[in-house]
């Protein structure tokens, strides 16, 4: 019995528990790694690592099923590590701590890792249950997704022989999606110069937190705040209007998720003082008007400090917060061949003071690859004007839909079957590793499907129990009657 008592499918709560109790940020996944692959040694299945880290897991093919074409069942083992402000928690050491809310498991102060772990947590309960139906199954658990795809942009080209790919990595129950945006991100480093605060001034920090958040592809459509762009169009007005100086700036954590707060310490003549709480009074409440539907619990905060000795020097002040006030963000460009779908957008992630620098990181998505070079460019441009230091990463591929392919419609049929009703088939804004899999594997047939989890990336992560079962019963039936071809 698992920490999630009697909730149905047994197995993948069962797995999943055990999945909370295993640190798993990216680019620390050796642990639950080592777990599977033991595991399956221990149980006699044959598995194989690559030079990257990502682990096959090999089924041989139930009774009756060895004719059956080989499936690969694929999810990424390691997590969004976010957290609420106050939230005392060491993702690299402390076991997530989970509950159950009205019908969805939710976790304490800190994301929940149903991305992908609800995925992960499937494909081991198919691995332990010999009594299931099915063909020869290679199960692929890639690591270091959510900070760059690095597993499946390196992953070894012949650890697979199947010709079909089941990515178990969405979070929409219903939609099947057969096709994804391709993202790079752009990042900005300054070097910051300095002078003294001269005296007579007095020193705050203001924060701004509890905004929504949530995943920079398959939410940034929803209209969330930015912590960095309100604090940034905060520190222009503060600038232009009290002469206020800044010492430091910071917000966001994740290139990946939409940043939930940002702090900034500013200095001000002490005779400012009581125009300095008008106008945070005022900028608050605009705030909340602007974003009563998106980030209803949006606070908007100041703590008085001691006396700063040095902020930015002011040219170098005025170039960085005018150029994060400037850099786009949101939605750039909606698709015109697939009606609802995010075609292009940025991300204004992070801010963070890195060994003296101060780096900002930015993603961009597009389904359409010269789109995503020009929105990147501009954001680039936006960042090389303010003297920053600019460059863009690898990027990653995205992946054509093919509605008529013959898994797309097989899987499409079997929903009808269960269900009694039509399955939405879509493309997502998200990143998927599919097309870096086509890049290693040519001809592959892939489809992506699985729960419901909303507040990806965020610490409002949460899984609906009830999604879980349709999204279990979906799988094992695909796997059960898949036309022998």
């Amino acid at each position: 019995m698992s920490d999630f008592g009697a909730i149905q499918p047994e197995g993948i709560w069962k797995w999943f528990s055990i999945l909370c109790k295993i640190p798993r940020p990216s680019g620390h996944e050796a642990d639950v790694i080592a777990m599977i692959r033991n595991y399956a040694e221990k149980n006699g299945f044959p598995s194989r690592t690559d030079q990257a880290g990502n682990l096959v897991v090999y089924k041989k093919a139930s009774e009756g099923y060895s004719v059956f074409p080989t499936v690969i069942l694929q999810a990424h083992v390691d997590m969004v590590c976010e957290k609420n402000k106050g939230t005392d928690h060491d993702f690299y050491k402390d076991p997530i701590e989970t509950y159950i809310d009205d019908g969805w498991v939710k976790a304490r102060g800190t994301t929940l890792g149903a991305d992908n772990g609800i995925g992960v947590s499937a494909m081991l309960a198919i691995l332990e249950d010999r009594q299931l139906q099915h063909g020869p199954l290679e199960l692929l658990f890639t690591i270091d997704e959510e900070r760059g795809l690095t597993g499946a942009r390196n992953l070894d080209d012949t650890l697979l022989s199947g010709k079909i790919l089941i990515n178990l990595d969405s979070e929409d129950e219903g939609e099947l999606f057969i096709g994804c945006a391709g993202g790079i991100d752009t990042i900005a480093e300054f070097a910051p110069s300095f002078d003294s605060v001269p005296d007579g001034y007095c020193c705050y920090t203001i924060f701004i937190s509890g905004l929504t958040g949530g995943h920079s592809g398959d939410e940034i459509d929803k209209g969330h705040a930015n912590s960095i762009k309100l604090l940034a169009r905060l520190l222009c007005e503060l600038e232009q209007s009290l002469n206020a100086r800044i010492s430091s700036f910071s917000g966001g954590h994740q290139h990946n998720a939409i940043p939930r707060e940002a702090m900034a310490k500013v200095c001000l003549p002490s005779g400012k003082k009581d125009k300095f709480v008008e106008e945070i009074i005022k900028w608050k409440d605009i705030f909340l008007k602007e974003f009563k539907d998106t980030d209803p619990n949006l606070n908007l905060s100041w703590q008085e400090e001691e006396n700063c000795q040095v902020a930015f020097a002011k040219e170098f002040q005025e170039k960085l917060i005018h150029a994060l006030n400037a850099c786009p963000h949101g939605v750039q460009r909606m698709s015109r061949s697939m009606p609802g779908l995010v075609e292009t957008s940025t991300n204004l992630a992070s801010v963070k003071e890195i060994r003296n620098k101060i780096v900002v990181a930015t993603s961009q998505r597009s389904s359409v690859d010269s789109a995503k070079y020009n929105i990147a460019g501009q954001v680039r441009s936006v960042f090389y004007l303010a003297g920053a230091r600019t460059e863009h990463s690898t990027g990653y591929p995205g992946w054509e839909p093919k509605p008529d392919s013959p898994l797309v419609q097989h899987v499409s049929s079997t929903y009808r079957s269960l269900f009694g009703k039509e399955p939405v088939v879509r493309a997502i804004h998200a990143g998927l590793e599919c097309g870096l899999f086509l890049e290693k594997y040519p001809g592959l047939d892939m489809i992506s499907f699985g729960p419901t989890i909303k507040g990806v990336h965020s610490p409002d992560e949460r899984v609906n129990i009830n999604s879980v079962k349709n999204f279990w019963d979906l799988l094992l039936e695909i796997l059960k009657t898949l036309p022998v071809r």
